[in-house]
């Protein structure tokens, strides 16, 4: 008799996952994938811009080419899409899959709302508006200590912060962290009064635009008029969205998944915690599989199964005892748990 398979909770990562250590990432992995960079590549010639390929075989990573919208959007959800496709089926039953921020575009791919072609056309679009208009920016800051507890004053500050100050939003709940977005100077607002947490944090995102929040209304606008509706079919797999919201599969109002994408996710906040939780509560996954590259969402995506007690893991502790003798939580830009994921 065989096995009975793993259910899995699919996470597609957003920006900042594609760094120095990531370099090759997509040719070191998926050196048998070659047709599919080739339709990314040319509709990013087509468009004028580097092609895909060529940025990942780069001899050296500059951060001022890496992390641009238009080439870090294209990059990840390059790499997404290719270690979605490379998921041992026979080990796995895919039961929904969500994201966070640009990972959402990528979830509409994996789980079949957008074709592999038109998911790239997508975030290839949104990362091109992005850079081009650049509106305000992001920064993170961390809600939780070293041990992964709650810091509620920390979390309390925020919010009057985010009340008292024009132009600043709460972008992401990410587990521990909330990300904020608003204007240069509301940031920097934001950068003088929040206290200083591990001589790092309030930090600044680099080529980010302060997603997530009514300034980029103008995104959503000119989002709505590049991407056609057509693009859009019903999803074959659940995707959970930045509200927790459940798109079912071949159940799903069309026009309203496509007006939620390029509104509300746009212009709103994204609750990534409320998503992963969401998954967990309505699909119990035996795993949860985080695509690369990197392992940026890791740590928060614990934080937030942690939140809802799942498991029956409360603490930090709890949770890497539980990865190493049965891990629940699998990242293929680990090369030790893709292999779990991959066979």
């Amino acid at each position: 008799m065989s096995a009975r398979k793993r259910t899995a909770l699919i996470i597609c990562p957003g920006r900042g996952v594609y760094n120095a250590d990531e370099l090759g990432y997509f040719s070191h992995h998926h050196p048998d994938k070659t047709e599919l960079m080739a339709c990314f590549d040319t509709q990013r010639q087509a468009a004028g811009q580097v092609p895909v390929s060529e940025l990942d075989s780069a001899n050296r990573f500059s951060a001022s080419t890496f992390t641009r919208g238009d080439n870090a959007s294209a990059l990840i959800y390059a790499c997404s899409v290719a270690d979605f496709l490379s998921i041992d089926r026979n080990t796995f039953e895919i039961v929904a899959v969500t994201g966070n921020s640009m990972g959402w575009y990528t979830a509409l791919a994996c789980a079949g709302a957008l074709s592999v072609g038109n998911g790239f056309r997508t975030v290839n679009t949104m990362g091109t508006i992005m850079q081009e208009q650049l509106i305000g920016g992001q920064l993170i800051y961390p809600l939780t200590d070293g041990d992964w507890q709650e810091r509620p004053q920390a979390g309390k500050q925020v919010m009057e912060l985010v009340a008292a100050t024009d132009g600043l939003y709460v972008s992401i709940r990410l587990g521990g962290i909330i990300v904020l977005a608003g204007t240069n100077e509301a940031l920097r607002v934001a950068e003088a009064e929040l206290p200083n947490v591990s001589e790092r944090f309030p930090l600044r995102l680099p080529n980010h635009a302060a997603f997530h929040s009514p300034l980029l209304k103008p995104n959503s606008e000119s989002a709505q008029k590049a991407l056609s509706p057509s693009m859009f079919t019903q999803p074959a797999m659940p995707v959970i969205d930045g509200r927790g919201h459940i798109w079912s599969h071949k159940a799903s109002d069309i026009d309203a998944l496509r007006d939620y994408t390029f509104g509300e996710q746009i212009t709103d906040t994204y609750d990534f915690t409320r998503a992963v939780q969401t998954g967990l509560k309505e699909f119990a996954p035996d795993r949860l599989i985080i695509l690369g590259p990197g392992n940026t969402l890791g740590g928060v995506t614990a934080q937030s199964m942690l939140a809802c007690n799942w498991f029956g893991m409360s603490t930090k502790t709890d949770f890497f005892h539980r990865q190493s003798t049965d891990p629940c939580l699998l990242a293929m830009g680990q090369p030790d748990q893709r292999a779990l994921v991959t066979g």
